[in-house]
């Protein structure tokens, strides 16, 4: 198939995205480039104010580039708690609803920074990072499944984390949830191959954000490890893309990092 100007410039044209956690962080930005590349998107979290903003921004900006035909550019915010199995199923049916198909789910919902040894640790708080970052991927692939096998296959992306493939202490919630997206990936590649979606991990590595900002600063050395260079989100926008536009024969089942030191 010849590649065109246009489809060089706008790979995702006519797909639809959902991006969880796509209020802030890195969760905007992909969302914001995935819209720029031609998708269709629905960016999900649970605050209104913020997914309301980033699809407005995503709007305006097809409006103004409506002069050179650009495609995508719709955009719907849809409130929702990616832990609670039927907030995530009300989710998922209402981007069917709006776009008619699926084909990207980025599952980049999480959070967790609690840095308590076990025993001094809130239980309910170990438990709803668990919640959020293990069981949200599930919930939201689970529900996505069946769209994306109707429509002919297509990509899942988890948003992991180096913490998720090393032990540490006094983190264990994240690490624990982040190594358990790590094995249901591996564990969803080798179901779903056959049905034509791929599923991989993407790790960000140390990225300045809301949740972070208290830990270290943006586009600095990390303070803790050496090699390491804090990214701002739109760092992580290009290895999203590439995982988004991968062919039907591409990786699946694998871990793709941007950190700068072995995990």
């Amino acid at each position: 198939m010849t590649t065109t100007d246009s489809d060089s410039q706008q790979p995702l044209a006519g797909q639809v995205a959902i991006i969880t956690g796509g209020g802030r962080g890195i969760g905007r930005a992909i969302a914001i480039a995935y819209a720029e590349a031609g998708a269709n998107v629905c960016v999900t979290a649970r605050t209104a104010a913020e997914i309301d903003q980033v699809a407005a921004e995503i709007k305006q900006s097809a409006i103004k580039q409506s002069a050179i035909k650009q495609s995508g550019g719709r955009a719907i915010a849809v409130t929702c708690d990616v832990s609670d199995r039927a907030s995530v199923e009300s989710m998922i049916d209402q981007a069917i609803s709006e776009f008619g198909r699926l084909d990207i789910l980025m599952n980049n919902a999480g959070g967790g920074l609690e840095r308590t040894l076990v025993g001094e640790d809130d239980p309910d708080v170990w438990q709803s990072v668990v919640e959020i970052n293990l069981l949200g991927t599930y919930f939201c692939t689970r529900a996505a499944l069946p769209h994306l096998k109707a429509d002919g296959g297509g990509k899942i992306i988890n948003v992991g984390s180096g913490m998720g493939h090393q032990p540490r202490a006094k983190n264990s919630s994240y690490n624990v949830s982040k190594a358990g997206v790590w094995m249901l990936t591996r564990c969803l590649a080798m179901e779903l191959w056959e049905a034509g979606v791929a599923v991989n991990e993407l790790i960000p590595g140390p990225v300045y954000t809301e949740l972070t900002a208290d830990i270290f600063p943006k586009d600095q050395a990390h303070p803790g490890i050496s090699s390491e260079w804090v990214k701002a989100p739109e760092d992580v926008v290009p290895l999203a893309l590439m995982l988004a536009t991968q062919s039907a024969k591409g990786p699946t089942g694998q871990s793709f990092s941007l950190a700068r030191r072995p995990l």
